[in-house]
């Protein structure tokens, strides 16, 4: 979540990592690894990629919710996106995973 920063009479401050980019652009690297989860976890019901990185391409966020997840150990939900990444993963130098179940 952004933290907010209030400074000498101006509004809050959002902070919210090192990117400034718009929300509704994605960098290659997000719609790549984007993509590839969409086609292995069909059944998602969201899919949210951020490069943590700056821009780079070197670390990512991904949190995904899918009926996929439903009855697993979160162990076992994270092995089943690191085997859908494992090609995009030789190129990375670090992944968050955060995964979940639709509530019903």
């Amino acid at each position: 979540m952004a933290a907010a920063v209030g400074l000498r009479g101006w509004g809050p401050l959002l902070l919210r990592g090192s990117s400034w980019r718009s929300f509704s652009s994605q960098t290659d690297g997000e719609a790549r690894v984007s993509r590839v989860l969409r086609e292995k976890f069909p059944r998602a019901a969201a899919i949210r990629v951020v490069d943590i990185s700056g821009g780079c391409g070197a670390m990512y966020e991904i949190h995904i919710e899918s009926e996929e997840f439903r009855e697993k150990r979160t162990v076992q939900q994270h092995q089943m996106v690191n085997e859908a990444l494992s090609e995009e993963i030789k190129s990375m130098h670090g992944l968050r995973i955060f995964t979940s179940t639709p509530k019903p």
